[in-house]
């Protein structure tokens, strides 16, 4: 007769969700470029793909408030650290990268780009289909330490 085990998973087999154990993360802006649509330059290179949702979360320190806690697509992805995005910005107000947050009063917080899932447009695996892909491109994927 086989035993069934009913105790808690061991902390060591069930590592705590960290959001640097999935990807596509969260970016830290250096630059946007205004236009009929939106270049956003990062400080390190980033996983995101055509079609991916987007949102912005731009402190008030840095200007270009319009941006803040708005939502697009990739539309293309001009370098390794840059995203196109589905905004036309022309009128907005320019985003300072100099900007300086008032840390006396807990303005602590830099520019970001967030990975908030994508189109559902992507390839979806097919037992028919010879090639096998897992995941929507632009999907969140784990990638935890085993």
């Amino acid at each position: 007769m086989q035993t069934i085990v009913t105790y808690p998973v061991p902390a060591y087999a069930n590592p705590p969700i960290q959001t640097s154990y999935y990807k596509p993360q969260r970016f830290v802006i250096s630059d946007i470029t205004r236009g009929a649509t939106t270049t956003v330059t990062t400080t390190t290179d980033h996983d995101y793909v055509i079609g991916q949702a987007v949102r912005f979360v731009i402190p008030s320190w840095y200007g270009a408030n319009e941006f803040n806690e708005m939502q697009s697509i990739v539309l293309s992805i001009p370098a390794d650290d840059q995203v196109e995005v589905q905004i036309n910005s022309s009128n907005f107000t320019a985003f300072n990268s100099a900007g300086t947050p008032n840390v006396s009063v807990g303005q602590t917080a830099s520019p970001q780009i967030l990975a908030i899932g994508d189109y559902n447009s992507g390839y979806i695996a097919d037992k028919s289909l010879s090639s096998q892909q897992t995941n929507i491109n632009g999907s969140f994927i784990n990638i935890s330490p085993e």
